[in-house]
């Protein structure tokens, strides 16, 4: 399984991006799945449906499946947040056409592309010396607030960088450091 972060400050464009490789890495013929922090309390469920009301109940684990899709959602007694690879390792891997995009883990130890706009502005973490960056999306590379030796990437041209990620593919080979995962 390949894994790449897409990294970057609320509001830069990592889902637009996300939604743009999915459908390149697809036209592809390659698998993908996501995985995406969610800062906020958030909710699959509907109310008054009966996966919410299993869990409302009280059930740790709630599946849901149909000939279609299966969704899972998991209540922690405790208030935790499961690493990057934690939640990597909830996926079924299917080998080396199986590509995992990471949406808002920006300070994972993965191979990342740092979404960057001039609006909102934010610091890049190229510029940090965050070793995992691999490249920078942008819409304005003549804009960028700090000079890179790293490849510079249209950020408007999805099917560019899904084409510069398969053209080293070991490079996003995954193998967990995490011993729980």
């Amino acid at each position: 399984m390949k894994v790449v972060g897409l990294c970057g400050v609320s509001g830069s464009g990592k889902t637009r991006l996300a939604e743009g490789l999915i459908r390149a890495l697809r036209a592809a013929g390659q698998r993908v799945s996501v995985v995406k922090h969610a800062h906020k309390r958030f909710d699959i469920d509907v109310p008054g449906k009966d996966s919410y009301r299993h869990r409302e109940a009280g059930a740790f684990e709630v599946v849901v499946a149909n000939s279609h899709r299966l969704a899972k959602v998991r209540e922690f007694d405790a208030e935790m947040e499961p690493t990057v690879h934690q939640l990597i390792a909830e996926l079924v891997d299917c080998g080396d056409e199986h590509w995992v995009l990471v949406e808002g883990f920006k300070h994972a130890s993965l191979p990342k592309v740092e979404v960057w706009r001039t609006e909102p502005g934010a610091a890049p973490l190229y510029a940090q010396d965050d070793p995992f960056i691999v490249a920078v999306a942008t819409d304005a590379p003549q804009q960028l607030p700090a000079p890179t030796g790293l490849p510079v990437l249209d950020l408007n041209q999805p099917e560019a960088i899904a084409a510069f990620l398969r053209q080293d593919p070991a490079r996003y080979d995954y193998c967990s450091p995490d011993p729980l995962a």
